[in-house]
């Protein structure tokens, strides 16, 4: 999301368990795992249920395009992109086989590999994306295909930049009614596919990428302790892509006047943002019974410097070390804004056991989204062998080759009369729905 001036836009704007259920379905304890662990209820069922983060995983295409590539497609400068956005690169899908599911099936196999856990234990898949695969069927679906996550539900969830931390709030109800042991939340994003390349006002602010992570049930105390959700669609217009829902059908008249690509209102954006950023981690920091000074990271949507720099650091006085940046390398990914940067903070050794993290993004709708965690597990990654390798390996290609009978087998039932397929009784035409 961005500020954007009449002329250009100023603005916008892995890991392992504790004691839980493994991909065998037993319990396990990595060596280097503290004392006490999260670890799967059935030990005691009647002990407090918490939602615990135990994986994750990121992954972006290849491509770079950088602020002096862009000079060269759209009236634009490099150091004007960086003063106003504080953006300098960003990653877009290049590559026809890299959509929003594909990126999403990396992310998610980085997080569940990285938590030990096998996706036939996931029992629901969440995908956050403002770019989906297709209107319908969710992006989720054929994520949880191509992960071989058989026992998972799974459905797309569409709040914009703030998606992932909906997602969040909603994996961690799921885990606190009981309904699920294991919940998927990933973020995933080809914005690059519906940007105007010839708009410098958005094309500047953009990128592609996905993040996942895994949520446990657990019954050590902390992980996902509160959630603030909320939505002003009197603002739905500020933030939108116009045609192609049923408000605006797909035509030749909303192609050829770019109805499908990104538009925005980057000056109300911005003050939107920097207004709410500040008041959701208030109120989530409150629902924790937290202060600002018992934050040890914030981990804010990555989509300008600016907006950060308005809202958590100058209204809230969070030290600058206490909020991680990381928009100049990916630009505004949306959804997978957060997770990227969760992974990436484990990485340079920003998180530990014990820490407070503050999740807070902002998005179209308008909508706006907090969560406050306590961090439960270690942050080492479990030790890699040669024969966990091959096991996954050896699972993702079992369920593409499940995937492919399975359609084989449609067509094949496809072609034979409707008679014989209900035993001769009906006659009717296809009534699916």
């Amino acid at each position: 999301m961005s500020e954007q001036p009449d002329q250009q836009p100023t603005s916008t704007v892995n890991g392992t368990s504790g004691v839980y259920r493994n991909g065998n379905g037993s319990n396990s304890r990595h060596q280097s795992q503290p004392e006490q662990q999260p670890s799967a209820p059935q030990a005691n069922k009647f002990s407090p249920r918490s939602a615990q983060i135990v994986g994750w995983g990121y992954h972006v295409p290849e491509k770079v395009i950088t602020n002096f590539d862009l000079e060269q497609i759209v009236d634009t400068q490099d150091e004007w992109i960086r003063t106003r956005t504080g953006i300098e690169e960003r990653h877009v899908a290049a590559a026809p086989s890299e959509t929003s599911a594909s990126l999403g099936i990396r992310a998610a196999r980085a997080a569940l590999e990285s938590a030990d856990v096998a996706p036939s234990k996931v029992d629901l898949i969440i995908c956050a994306t403002s770019s989906p695969e297709h209107i319908f069927p969710s992006t989720a679906s054929i994520i949880q295909d191509g992960l071989g996550a058989s026992n998972a539900g799974a459905f797309d969830l569409s709040a914009a930049c703030s998606g992932f931390v909906y997602g969040l709030s909603m994996a961690r109800g799921h885990i606190l009614a009981g309904d699920a042991e294991y919940v998927l939340v990933v973020g995933a994003e080809t914005l690059s596919r519906i940007v105007d390349w010839t708009d410098r006002g958005t094309c500047v602010l953009f990128g592609d990428g996905a993040g996942a992570v895994l949520v446990a049930a657990s019954d050590v105390p902390g992980g996902i302790t509160a959630s603030v959700l909320g939505s002003d669609g009197s603002g739905a217009d500020l933030l939108t892509v116009p045609a192609g829902g049923s408000a605006m059908p797909a035509s030749l008249e909303t192609v050829s006047s770019g109805g499908h690509y990104i538009k925005m209102d980057g000056t109300a954006v911005f003050r939107f943002a920097t207004r709410v950023m500040a008041e959701a981690t208030r109120q989530v920091l409150g629902k924790a019974g937290l202060s600002v000074d018992d934050v040890d990271l914030v981990i804010p949507h990555q989509a300008n410097v600016r907006i950060i720099q308005n809202s958590v650091l100058k209204q809230l006085k969070i030290p600058e070390e206490k909020v991680f940046v990381n928009l100049q390398k990916y630009g505004n990914t949306s959804t997978a804004s957060i997770p990227i940067a969760l992974c990436e903070a484990i990485e340079e050794g920003r998180i530990h056991p014990g820490d407070n993290l503050v999740f807070v993004g902002f998005g179209a709708g308008l909508t706006w989204a907090a969560c406050a965690i306590k961090w439960s597990v270690p942050v080492s990654k479990p030790e890699e062998t040669w024969w966990r390798n091959t096991q996954r390996q050896a699972t993702y290609q079992a369920a593409a080759a499940r995937s492919m009978w399975k359609r084989a087998i449609r067509r094949v039932y496809s072609q034979f009369p409707e008679e014989s397929r209900w035993g001769g009784g009906r006659k009717e035409g296809n009534e699916a729905g």
